[in-house]
């Protein structure tokens, strides 16, 4: 038996007699389906990993959507799990097929070693990893047909790619992210022409005021104004 599964049938098992959180109200960490206070995560939300992060000397469950460096995802009906890579592994697909490996060793057909079989040479090309720039300014909020809420929107931001990873280099992050916006509201040009009445309005009424006569006359043309605000 692999020892990564050992230790998480051990943990499950030890936790089964602690008293168990359900994930309502927030009481469990994001993911989790059911927790203890001193364990963490018991059980995961479909399609997440069930992770064992070490906390000290106590071991602490997680739920995540893909599986940390130097493990791979094991799927199955009862409980999806990271396993971690074979001890030379970094990288791997599955306990038997490893994508990239410690320093020190060289990787052949998904296996790796601490030298080259006979008749091959070590393939020392420069390892890039990529690079990213910085983030840019959050875009216009502008309106999705798939949102139906009114003035509800999506607003963008990327980054540029300033080096492109080279075959066992590390991948780029995402270059985009979205989050959603409320559309500020835009005033029409009837708007602004009734403003515009409205100070014309009183800049008349001052002057009629002044010399005395009666006003009735404006004030009429004042309110409508004012009404199409």
């Amino acid at each position: 038996m692999h020892m990564g599964i050992f230790l998480k049938k051990t943990f499950l098992h030890s936790t089964a007699v602690l008293p168990r959180l359900q994930s309502l109200h927030g009481l469990c960490p994001a993911g989790c389906a059911s927790c203890s206070a001193l364990n963490g995560c018991l059980s995961c939300k479909p399609r997440l990993f069930f992770h064992l992060e070490l906390d000290g000397i106590r071991q602490k469950g997680t739920c995540l959507s893909s599986c940390p460096q130097g493990h791979y995802g094991m799927r199955s009906p009862q409980i999806n799990t990271c396993t971690r890579c074979k001890e030379d592994c970094a990288f791997c697909f599955s306990d038997n097929f490893c994508t990239r490996c410690h320093q020190g060793h060289f990787l052949l057909r998904g296996k790796c070693d601490n030298s080259c079989p006979n008749g091959l040479t070590a393939n020392t090309l420069m390892q890039l990893h990529c690079e990213v720039g910085e983030w840019t300014e959050w875009g216009p909020c502008i309106r999705k047909r798939r949102m139906q809420a009114y003035r509800r929107g999506e607003e963008t931001r990327t980054r540029q790619v300033l080096q492109s990873p080279s075959v066992f280099g590390d991948p780029c992050p995402h270059v985009s992210e979205f989050r959603r916006c409320v559309i500020k509201m835009r005033q029409s040009p009837t708007f602004f022409q009734a403003k515009r009445n409205v100070t014309n309005c009183s800049k008349i009424l001052n002057n009629v005021v002044e010399k005395q006569p009666s006003v009735t006359a404006f004030t009429s043309v004042c309110d409508s104004a004012i009404q199409r605000l």
